[in-house]
């Protein structure tokens, strides 16, 4: 299964029959020896079933998640994401997956250059009623181990008068995968930007946190935004790219995160994906272009 991801980026494996957490757990385990990693930094919450085994995160089922890889705005990410299916919706939830290396090369050279130079910058907005909060993103609770957290992992912090959080992390668009070389586009510039979120969330979102206050936003790196038609042209590229296999209940699947993006459709009814990440690997390590990373 490891030499079919290494040649074709991801693999899905059907008829295993895996019917609970804790037989998705030994699968995980026997996938990768080296450990499962625990998730940090994530955008929205994750059901814990065990240790580094997790729900899908919670996302409105008739809102579709678009083409991202997993924690690429985090200074740590997983070389490896691994899903399984215990119960498959009636109609979409499928996990398409995109080769990074196609949609690099599909995407407009201009615009992959100023990337490329300048890397992408995300910016977060901690509060209790949208979104993880600071604690469950960052796993600890008081204000001086989230201070201690951000300064190790290059993330530009600042507390609001109201004591919420707010972030700026700046990260590497493009990056060589870590066995072949090969350049991939790899970040959630289109996922995280405010002109993916449905229009009238994001009205909604701007009239009760402010223009600055939306839970997450994606920037070019020296800060100015991203236009509503840059993000459209990146997910045309995407869905262009993008392959798709309805889940069955049972199903297995594993992904190589730097080569492939993958992304979650809007479906009907009950969906239980779990998630497991492995194989750490360090962000700026993989930089075509070097980066502060802490603009």
């Amino acid at each position: 299964m490891r030499a079919a991801v290494a040649e074709h980026g991801a693999v899905l494996v059907r008829g295993l029959g895996l019917h609970d957490a804790a037989e998705v757990a030994a699968v995980f385990q026997r996938l990768v020896p080296s450990g499962l990693m625990p998730d940090r930094e994530a955008f929205a919450t994750r059901q814990r079933y065990s240790d580094g085994v997790y729900s899908s995160v919670k996302w409105p089922a008739n809102q579709p998640m678009c083409m991202h890889h997993e924690l690429s705005y985090a200074l740590e990410f997983p070389g490896v994401m691994l899903f399984a299916c215990l119960e498959a919706p009636s109609a979409g939830g499928v996990t398409g997956v995109a080769d990074a290396r196609a949609v690099l090369d599909a995407l407009p050279a201009d615009l992959v250059q100023r990337f490329e130079r300048e890397g992408w910058l995300l910016t977060r907005s901690y509060n209790e009623d949208i979104g993880a909060s600071y604690e469950e993103a960052f796993g600890v609770a008081d204000r001086a181990a989230v201070e201690s957290y951000c300064q190790a992992h290059a993330i530009e912090f600042e507390w609001q008068p109201d004591g919420e959080l707010r972030t700026r992390q700046r990260r590497p668009a493009v990056v060589r995968h870590p066995v072949t070389g090969q350049r991939c586009w790899f970040n959630q510039i289109a996922f995280l930007n405010e002109w993916t979120i449905a229009p009238e969330v994001r009205e909604y979102l701007v009239d009760v946190y402010g223009p600055d206050g939306l839970p997450f936003n994606t920037r070019f790196g020296n800060g100015e935004p991203i236009g509503e038609d840059i993000v459209a042209l990146l997910n045309e590229v995407y869905e262009v790219h993008t392959l798709r296999t309805p889940w069955a209940a049972g199903d297995l699947m594993l992904v190589d995160n730097v080569r492939m993006a993958h992304s979650r459709e809007a479906y009907d009814g009950p969906r239980e994906v779990l998630v497991g990440m492995a194989e750490p690997r360090c962000v700026f390590d993989l930089a075509t272009h070097p980066q502060d990373g802490a603009q």
